[in-house]
C-alpha cells in the first residue's frame, strides 16, 4: 500500500474528508494512467489479453473492452 493511500486512510478519522477525496481522485488518475501504459507496453511485447487480464485480475474481456480498441 503506498504512504499516499495510507494518508487518506488515516485522514478519514477526522476533518474535513474533501480534500482527502481530492487527493485520491488525482492518485486514481494517475494509476488509470500508468495501467493503460503497462497495458499498451504489455501488448507490444506480445502479451496475450488474458495475460494482462490475469495480471490485472479480471477477466479477458474487461480487459479487451477497455483497452483493445485504443
Amino acid at each position: 500500500m503506498s504512504d499516499q493511500i495510507r494518508t487518506a486512510i488515516a485522514a478519514a478519522d477526522g476533518g474535513d474528508p474533501l480534500p482527502e477525496l481530492r487527493r485520491l481522485r488525482a492518485l486514481h488518475a494517475d494509476l488509470a494512467r500508468a495501467e493503460a501504459e503497462q497495458v499498451r507496453r504489455a501488448r507490444a511485447l506480445g502479451f496475450s489479453w488474458v495475460a494482462i487480464a490475469d495480471a490485472l485480475g479480471v477477466s479477458r474481456q474487461a480487459v479487451h473492452k477497455k483497452y483493445g480498441r485504443r
